[in-house]
C-alpha cells in the first residue's frame, strides 16, 4: 500500500494542531541544505567524469499531541529534494532511496524530473497509552535497545549505520511495545515487530535494571530467522563511560539460509578537564572474516545487529575539541586490523545564530581494492541547518 499523498494527511490535521498548539500539541522541526562531493575509488563504468556531486535539501516536521494524560500521538516526517550530477548520471539512484523497510509502506517519490526528485516517507507513526507503571506504544516507532554509540548488538530491531550521520534520528519499526516500570531505575518491555512473513517477524522482551552503580539489560527473542539472547551494561570508570552489549543468533531452523552468530561490541569515553572528549570501541563478529571484507554498498538498508560488519574485527576512535563555545572540531576512525583499511572522518561545526549551524565533514575511506572501505571512495559534506 503506498501513501502517495500523506500530505493531505498533514493538511487536514494541521489546523487542528495550530489552534491546539498553546495548550497540548506541538510542531517543530527543520530544515537542511547538504551538498556533496564524492571521488570514487576506481573509474566507474560510462561516466566521462572523475566526480560527482549532488544536493539534498531536507525538510523535517515533527507534530504531537498530546490528546489526554494517558494518551499521545505522533507523526513525523523526512521530506527532501535531491538534485544535481549523481541524479542526472543515475536515475536508478531515487530507487535506492525510496525504499520502506516497514510492513506499511510510508515511502513514496512524490514527484521527479530529469536531474531531481522529491521523496517523503513517514518514519514516526504512533500512539501511546501511559497510566501508572504501564506503557502502550503501537505503530512506527523507534525501539532503543542500543547502549554503545557507534556498534549495536542489542539494537535488533531498527539497526543504524555510523555513516548515515544526516539521519540524526534513526529508523523506525512498526511494532508494538508494552513497557512495564518494576521500579525506579528497572523496567520490562515487550515488542511484537509486524512482518509480512515469519522471516521478517521479531518478538522479543528485556529487562533493565541497576545495580553497583551501573545499568545492565538482558534480552531474548525470536529475531527474524534467529533465536536471539543478549545484554549489555553502562556505568563509569573513574569519571569515563564504560559501556557494553552483545548478541547471539541462533538459527530458527537448520535449513533457513541463516548461520549462528556471535556480535559484542565494547566502548569508552572520557572528557578531559579541558573539555577534550576521547571515544574509542572495538567490535567482534564471529560471522566476519579475517580476509578481505569488501562487497557491501556503505548505505547497505539490509543491515542489521547481526551482520554490523562484513569482518571479524573492527576498531573505533574518535577526538573532539570545543574550540569556542560556538566552533567544534572532531574526527573519528575505523580500522579493520585483518585486511588494513580503514575511514577517517574530520568535521567543523559552527553555531551561526539561535537555530543555525554550519558544518563541513568528509569520509574518507582508504585501502586496497575488495578491502571493507577501500572501494568506497572519498565524500566531502557541507550542511547549513535551521532548526525551528
Amino acid at each position: 500500500m503506498k501513501f502517495r499523498t500523506y500530505y493531505l494527511i498533514l493538511l487536514i490535521f494541521l489546523p487542528f494542531f495550530t489552534q491546539a498548539q498553546i495548550q497540548n500539541a506541538t510542531l517543530n522541526g527543520y530544515i537542511k541544505d547538504l551538498f556533496m562531493y564524492y571521488k570514487p575509488e576506481t573509474q566507474i563504468p560510462g561516466l566521462d567524469a572523475e566526480h560527482l556531486s549532488t544536493n539534498i535539501i531536507h525538510n523535517r516536521l515533527n507534530f504531537r499531541w498530546y490528546a489526554s494524560n494517558e494518551f499521545t500521538f505522533a507523526i513525523e516526517a523526512r521530506n527532501r529534494v535531491f538534485f544535481g550530477q549523481m541524479i542526472r548520471e543515475f536515475p536508478v539512484y531515487k530507487t535506492t532511496i525510496d525504499v520502506d523497510r516497514g510492513y506499511f509502506n510510508l515511502s513514496e517519490v512524490i514527484a521527479s524530473g530529469e536531474g531531481w526528485f522529491v521523496h517523503s516517507v513517514i518514519d514516526r507513526l504512533w500512539l501511546n497509552y501511559s497510566k501508572e507503571k504501564w506503557s502502550v506504544t503501537t505503530g512506527r516507532q523507534r525501539i532503543n535497545w542500543g547502549l554503545n554509540l557507534v556498534w549495536n548488538p542489542n539494537d535488533i530491531f531498527n539497526t543504524f549505520s555510523y555513516f548515515d550521520f544526516d539521519y540524526e534520528e534513526r529508523p523506525g519499526t512498526d511494532a508494538v511495545k508494552i513497557q512495564y516500570y518494576t521500579g525506579v531505575t528497572s523496567s520490562a518491555e515487550l515488542v511484537y515487530k509486524i512482518g509480512k512473513n515469519a522471516d521478517e517477524t521479531s518478538v522479543a522482551g528485556m529487562y533493565r535494571f541497576s545495580g553497583f552503580n551501573y545499568d545492565f539489560q538482558f534480552l531474548g527473542g525470536w529475531a527474524g530467522k534467529d533465536l536471539v539472547i543478549g545484554g549489555g551494561w553502562a556505568g563509569d570508570i573513574k569519571g569515563g563511560g564504560f559501556r557494553g552489549e552483545a548478541s547471539w543468533f541462533i538459527p530458527r531452523q537448520h535449513d533457513n539460509g541463516s548461520e549462528e552468530a556471535f556480535v559484542a561490541s565494547v566502548s569508552g569515553d572520557y572528557t578531559l578537564k579541558n573539555s577534550l572528549y576521547l571515544h574509542s570501541g572495538i567490535l567482534f563478529n564471529s560471522n566476519g572474516t579475517t580476509g578481505k571484507a569488501g562487497g557491501r554498498e556503505i548505505f547497505d538498508m539490509q543491515l542489521s545487529a547481526k551482520m554490523l560488519s562484513l569482518a571479524k574485527y573492527n576498531i573505533f576512535g574518535q577526538v573532539s575539541y570545543p574550540v569556542t563555545p560556538l566552533f567544534s572540531a572532531s574526527v573519528s576512525g575505523m580500522l579493520n586490523p585483518s585486511d588494513g583499511s580503514s575511514y577517517l572522518g574530520p568535521s567543523l561545526t559552527y553555531s551561526l545564530g539561535n537555530n543555525w549551524e554550519l558544518m563541513v565533514t568528509g569520509q574518507l575511506f582508504l585501502g586496497s581494492p575488495e578491502t571493507e572501505y577501500g572501494d568506497y571512495g572519498k565524500f566531502v559534506f557541507a550542511r547549513l541547518k535551521w532548526a525551528f
